[in-house]
């Protein structure tokens, strides 16, 4: 698995990238768990440098991509 990054947000609590299988393991403040296919390195790039992460997610990859819910 890729490295956690841990970030300040109400909604989300960390994410991993993995560029080579291009998805995006996200922790919610909630604790659900969810694996997002076909993300591409600008969209997390741009998720980690967004002023409001929770936003940028919401817009950007929520009901955008297709997820797996892991936990």
């Amino acid at each position: 698995m890729a490295r956690r990054v841990f970030i300040r947000s109400s909604e989300l609590r960390w994410v991993s990238f993995d560029p080579a299988a291009r998805t995006l393991t996200v922790e919610f403040v909630s604790g659900g768990i969810y694996r997002y296919r076909e993300v591409s390195a600008y969209k997390y790039k741009a998720l980690l440098a967004a002023s409001s992460r929770g936003r940028y997610f919401n817009s950007h990859i929520r009901d955008k991509h297709p997820f797996d819910h892991l936990a």
